[in-house]
């Protein structure tokens, strides 16, 4: 396992932030808590969304050293599941077709599943590169 590798880009991160007012690219970053709260409050009142312009890069090199890099790709599961969740592909991409399919017949477990893949994806895409 090569721990040089990249796991989150800085240019997918930027491209989160324009959704960042929602926290989507502190989720994708490994930022649950901070992810909760710019949902919540908009991005601190967009005023924590502005400033996160400058922490990006900082963000991108901590996932770098907190997950584990493998042939799944994090950049694109994140795409996955961010434009497609309700059809369970991104699950299906990481090789667990069966709660894939489950996704696809109850539109992401009727958004929770979504929900709690928005809070663990990282940590699931760890434990599935660890296995190669």
């Amino acid at each position: 396992m090569n721990r040089d590798q990249t796991t989150h880009s800085v240019f997918m991160g930027y491209l989160l932030w324009i959704f960042g007012f929602i926290g989507a690219h502190r989720f994708y970053y490994g930022r649950q808590i901070s992810g909760v709260i710019w949902f919540f409050t908009l991005g601190l009142f967009f005023i924590g969304w502005i400033i996160d312009l400058l922490l990006i890069p900082g963000m991108s090199r901590d996932a770098d050293r907190r997950f584990i890099p493998g042939p799944i790709d994090y950049d694109l599961t994140w795409i996955l599941l961010t434009f497609l969740g309700w059809l369970g592909i991104h699950r299906m991409y990481m090789g667990k077709w069966i709660t894939g399919v489950i996704y696809m017949l109850s539109a992401g477990l009727f958004g929770l599943g979504i929900l709690w893949d928005f809070l663990t994806l990282n940590e699931q895409l760890s434990e599935v590169n660890s296995d190669y």
